[in-house]
């Protein structure tokens, strides 16, 4: 259960070589391409679509997982908290079509992605994937949400936007601090002066010049998790009464070792099963030969299908940060929800 192009690339972008040099060119005309794109929408070449709603968009600079899909949660229940009907829109990365969907607890991952799986079954909140998040939106607001967020939108330009929130790995940040396919970024660190905060995970503003140097408001947080979910019946068991046990432990997200590492600290004794991100698991390959439990991420939970297994878990996570920064952040998205609302009235 390995990819070795994968972990190639990890190894490029994060081991600290220099065999990332033979891909400047492509960096070159992938970096040319970025800009120009960019220019064209801010001069009005390609027109950027405002929405009558809110929208707020949840993004992050480089390929992989930085944790953005529990700052989407939490995102949409501080809105929901505060009287708002908030939907989520997503390309829906990995699934099988760029068709519309709306999409429901029971769906399948193949149709409509991993991750807007997880936010429907996590927030209850409507969910719509689609290749032209536009149209998403414009699904969402028929169906009367209030407020749009976008999940990973931060390079869909055509979208409009009214705040823009970028989600850093703490440990990670930018790798070598090249664009693709030389190193890890989707654009330059340059992008942090336009957006409206920044999401540090497990980290801080020190730590990352990049973020210090342009004096975006910053929060840090981390992933907690507590509890493991049994995929056959739901059955729900603090993750302590793992200690000291041996387990499987199966992630195929952007960053696996934090996950592996979360187990390790409950006293686990982990057998690491890294996969690529979004990686297809057949179940039948979760036997390993032995009897152990397997721990995974809500992520990898959500691409299987139903299964009596029940040696089978996932560990759901979510959003800890300090109370005060979390709420300033929340009533700073609330203040630009407001004033986008007041003025449709």
């Amino acid at each position: 259960m390995t990819d070795s192009r994968d972990a190639w690339f990890q190894r490029l972008w994060y081991g600290g070589t220099h065999s990332h040099l033979p891909l400047l060119p492509l960096t070159a005309i992938y970096a040319l391409a970025g800009g120009l794109r960019r220019a064209l929408y801010r001069i009005g070449v390609k027109r950027i679509v405002e929405l009558p709603v809110p929208v707020i968009v949840v993004g992050n600079l480089v390929a992989g997982g930085t944790g953005k899909t529990p700052v989407t949660l939490a995102l949409v229940e501080s809105l929901k908290a505060r009287g708002y009907r908030p939907g989520i829109v997503s390309r829906g990365y990995g699934r099988s079509s760029r068709d519309l969907l709306t999409v429901s607890p029971d769906s399948v991952a193949d149709d409509v992605g991993d991750e807007p799986l997880l936010l429907r079954r996590r927030s209850g909140c409507p969910v719509v994937v689609a290749g032209d998040r536009v149209a998403a939106a414009r699904k969402l607001i028929a169906e009367d949400v209030d407020v749009v967020v976008a999940d990973d939108g931060l390079q869909h330009y055509r979208l409009g936007r009214d705040m823009e929130l970028c989600v850093i790995d703490g440990e990670r940040g930018f790798g070598n601090g090249w664009q693709l396919p030389a190193g890890p970024l989707r654009e330059p660190p340059g992008r942090l002066a336009s957006v409206d905060a920044v999401l540090i995970n497990a980290g801080s503003p020190t730590r990352h010049p990049s973020v210090a140097a342009v004096r975006v408001p910053a929060v840090c947080f981390t992933l907690r998790a507590e509890r493991a979910v049994r995929l056959a019946d739901g059955h729900s068991v603090p993750l302590a009464e793992f200690a000291g046990r041996e387990a499987h432990a199966v992630a195929g997200i952007g960053n696996p070792a934090r996950f592996f590492r979360t187990l390790e600290a409950f006293g686990i004794v982990v057998h690491r099963h890294p996969l690529p991100d979004h990686a297809r698991i057949d179940p039948a390959a979760l036997g390993f030969g032995d009897a152990l439990d397997v721990l995974m991420t809500e992520k990898d939970a959500a691409r299987l299908p139903a299964t009596g297994d029940a040696r089978l878990w996932h560990v759901p996570v979510s959003l800890e940060a300090e109370a005060a920064d979390l709420s300033a952040l929340v009533d700073r998205v609330d203040a630009v929800c407001r004033r986008k609302l007041e003025l449709r009235e």
